[in-house]
């Protein structure tokens, strides 16, 4: 049996149809379903139990010896929030306990950290575990995450495996519900979509042009096929990495969404938010060499590629992954 927390969102459910496409099926399937908003990302899918958040920590106890891996992938995600109590109670809190059953039952665990940790990247984007206490997340949602890097790092007990992914800027199909946090691609499509433009912002800083500033982009299905790499391999425990290791312009994301929707290029700039105009990250860029140390050796999706697999197959068809 495995365990996928945070099923019914993006990367989650992404994961639950990896597993299912290679005869996985006996998964419980742990989030909110409080709305219907996330329903068709598993609906269809071949799964053992939904199981809501809160009542995981206690079925596991009592269920753990059918458990052979722990994926937990589920957290809050707004940026935008700043209640560090909610990110303390559903992001910190929480992964402790789950960290902590693993422990104690012996359960190898995946858990999803973030690229936020690096805030504007002043110490780089390396996941030398020796630079975690040294990073500067911007907003309260990589503060949770990074606080529970640290904390992981700091303990003596762990589980036998176990792996912290910084996920980079992922996306691709099923995030259709994550709002104003989905990735830019999805809201340039849907601008072209209902306007022919789409709007970017512009640079307030000297060193890179308006569009120039740079992310490291990757598809989703690239960060499942780590994971699912992961669940067989069950060493080398640590943080990693998991972006591409090439940063892209927000100029080459929408000159590839208009390529894929074959509709002629239209960009207008706006000026980036006073609010958040300080704290605007301007290029990232994940450090790869430990992840292929580890043996990970395949190639991911180009920007190109995964942009036309995204809108060609999932946004323009309006299908989930």
């Amino acid at each position: 049996m495995i365990v996928i927390t945070g099923a019914a969102g993006f990367i989650g459910s992404n994961l639950l149809a990896r597993l299912n496409s290679e005869g996985f099926n006996d998964i419980v399937l742990v989030d909110d379903f409080g709305g219907e908003d996330k329903k068709r990302n598993y609906e269809g899918r071949d799964f053992s139990l939904l199981l809501h958040r809160d009542d995981f920590h206690n079925w596991l106890k009592k269920n753990h010896s059918l458990v052979q891996f722990i994926f937990h992938l589920g957290a809050r995600t707004d940026t935008g929030e700043m209640r560090k109590d909610v990110f303390d109670r559903l992001n910190l809190n929480y992964s402790k306990d789950i960290w902590l059953l693993c422990c104690d039952y012996g359960l190898p665990l995946i858990y999803a950290s973030s690229a936020a940790t690096y805030g504007m990247g002043e110490h780089g984007f390396s996941d030398d575990h020796r630079l975690v206490s040294m990073l500067k997340p911007l907003n309260p949602y990589g503060e949770s995450k990074n606080e529970f890097d640290k904390w992981v790092l700091r303990q003596e007990m762990k589980p036998y495996f176990w792996a912290g992914l910084k996920f980079f800027n992922v996306y691709g199909p099923n995030e259709y519900h994550k709002g104003r946090m989905a990735s830019v691609i999805f809201h340039a499509f849907n601008q072209i979509h209902k306007t022919g433009k789409v709007k970017l912002f512009r640079s307030h800083n000297p060193d890179f042009p308006d569009g120039g500033q740079k992310r490291d982009f990757i598809y989703v299905k690239d960060v499942v096929d780590v994971m699912y790499y992961f669940m067989h391999r069950r060493k080398g425990s640590g943080i990693y990495n998991l972006g591409t290791g090439t940063a892209r312009s927000f100029l080459d994301l929408a000159r590839g969404t208009f390529r894929a929707m074959k509709i002629e290029e239209n960009i207008e700039f706006i000026d980036t938010p006073e609010d958040i105009r300080d704290k605007y990250q301007y290029f990232t860029e994940a450090v790869m060499e430990k992840l292929h140390n580890a043996g990970y050796d395949k190639q991911f999706t180009s920007l190109e590629e995964g942009i036309g697999y995204y809108v060609t197959r999932y946004l323009s068809e309006g299908k989930t992954g």
